[in-house]
């Protein structure tokens, strides 16, 4: 995987947009899908692998207790990919991993913890059109008889009804980006979709490796930070729009007025 660091903010915009033009359309069309994050150490590890330990196996009991006591909040005769996207959405370790299509977005996130605003930050960059080549054959063939390129709960719904034969499919590991349905203006805000993996155990940077998917890291020069984040500032992507509601506005005006050089206390 290429590494690639960020001499500007000018730079960063090449380095983000890179790609996206599109000659057969003629139009600026990013195949590219985008995630921030506020330390360039940290990995594409799942909030179900940071739990630790036999992980792996948690998964299902994890799962089956959300369903069991959250059955007054949402639908249990729902897919499994729908109400694991629920579960994704508030909270529960899952092997699902949050993307973005907007770079804007993904810069967001890469610069609105102000406590790391002394660490590099890394935007990882991968090519969902590219992923297509390592689907297996028979979910490929399905993904491009929609004319798509990434899959819906709808499409998944139909193709794999159970974690367990999902993880069955192919031949060897694979994984797939899919987009979640509209559940609120979170969702729709922050232009998002998920990838999911056909082993929990396996970490999306290994299996893009290991299929040699397209994809970067780009890195965020800890003295670029505040740049960044004061001109997304001005242009209206804050945790006020990204999380609409009383919660997000806080957030947002707890950041916008703490001073450059904040240290957390913590």
């Amino acid at each position: 995987m290429k590494t690639l660091v960020a001499q500007s903010w000018e730079h960063l915009q090449e380095l983000l947009f890179d790609g996206s033009w599109n000659p057969t359309i003629a139009r600026y069309r990013s195949p590219y899908v985008f995630r921030g994050l506020p330390d360039s150490r940290f990995d594409l590890k799942t909030s179900l692998a940071r739990l630790g330990g036999n992980y792996a196996q948690l998964e299902r009991h994890l799962l089956r207790n959300f369903q069991k006591y959250g059955h007054d909040s949402f639908d249990t005769n729902r897919s499994i990919w729908h109400w694991l996207t629920l579960a994704q959405h508030h909270g529960l370790p899952t092997r699902l991993l949050d993307w973005t299509y907007s770079p804007m977005v993904a810069m967001h996130f890469a610069t609105a913890d102000i406590d790391l605003s002394s660490e590099d930050a890394v935007i990882w960059k991968v090519n969902y059109h590219d992923s297509f080549k390592q689907l297996p054959v028979d979910m490929a063939r399905q993904l491009e008889k929609t004319g798509g390129n990434v899959f819906t709960v709808e499409l998944l719904t139909q193709l794999v009804g159970e974690l367990e034969v999902f993880d069955q499919l192919g031949q060897s590991d694979f994984f797939l980006f899919f987009e979640p349905p509209s559940l609120d203006g979170r969702i729709i805000n922050q232009h998002a979709l998920f990838s999911v993996a056909s082993n929990a155990e396996f970490t999306l940077q290994d299996l893009i490796d290991q299929t040699r998917t397209d994809a970067q890291q780009l890195i965020i020069p800890a003295d670029l930070k505040w740049e960044i984040r004061d001109k997304l500032d001005q242009s209206n992507i804050t945790e006020r729009v990204l999380f609409p509601g009383l919660e997000g506005l806080s957030q947002w005006l707890k950041r916008h007025y703490s001073p450059r050089g904040r240290v957390s206390q913590s």
